[in-house]
């Protein structure tokens, strides 16, 4: 790949831009009352979740799913995050902000393949990624959950029904069953009560 001064510039840019997705509020929460998570949070867990359900998954392209976990929301940048009332009006703003940024990087074809491959959720890896997506909601909604909102239940239900491959329909069973504090909470010294530094070798349930 032949790199120019203008593709410099444009490289250059474009890691400022994504900057932006730390900035950038999820609305979703808005309309749930409690809760806080920017866009970058829920893209690292996302890509995490998804990593996760491509290994649990022998057919799937690891490296795929997380690019395509990265990549569905990087137009939230220009656009801002869109819930799902947004989303009735603003969808064709963010699929506009990723061609508009696609044109001026040297790989920018990469990320609107990737773009266009997550929303379209034809192949396997845009079905884990989808998933991968929806799973990260469902922690995020249990967490508030777990701290009294207790419209999350409802809210929950609905983003189950949208998983579509084995491995994420099993992920979301388990998950939703979960405290999510179990993983540091109910471990079997409980070393945190005494603070005895020789039970710290954190034994597992």
């Amino acid at each position: 790949m032949k790199i120019g001064a203008k593709d410099w510039d444009a490289i250059i840019d474009f890691v400022y831009e994504v900057g932006i997705l730390e900035k950038t509020p999820r609305s979703g929460l808005w309309f749930l009352g409690t809760g806080e998570q920017s866009v970058a949070e829920h893209l690292f867990r996302t890509s995490l979740i998804g990593y996760i359900l491509a290994k649990l998954t022998p057919q799937a392209d690891i490296s795929r799913v997380i690019f395509l976990c990265l990549m569905h929301d990087v137009g939230e940048a220009r656009t801002s995050d869109l819930n799902y009332v947004h989303q009735r009006y603003g969808r064709l703003a963010e699929s506009q902000a990723v061609a508009d940024l696609a044109k001026t990087l040297p790989f920018g074809k990469e990320i609107q393949e990737a773009y266009n491959e997550e929303q379209g959720r034809k192949t396997l890896e845009a079905k884990l990624a989808k998933d991968a997506d929806q799973i990260e909601w469902i922690a995020t909604l249990r967490e508030e959950g777990a701290k009294g909102n207790t419209k999350t239940k409802d809210w929950i239900k609905t983003v189950e029904k949208r998983m579509s491959t084995a491995a994420g329909k099993k992920m979301t069973k388990l998950l939703v069953k979960t405290h999510p504090d179990r993983w540091w909470f109910d471990v079997k010294d409980k070393w945190f009560i005494k603070r005895d530094p020789k039970f710290r070798s954190w034994k597992k349930r």
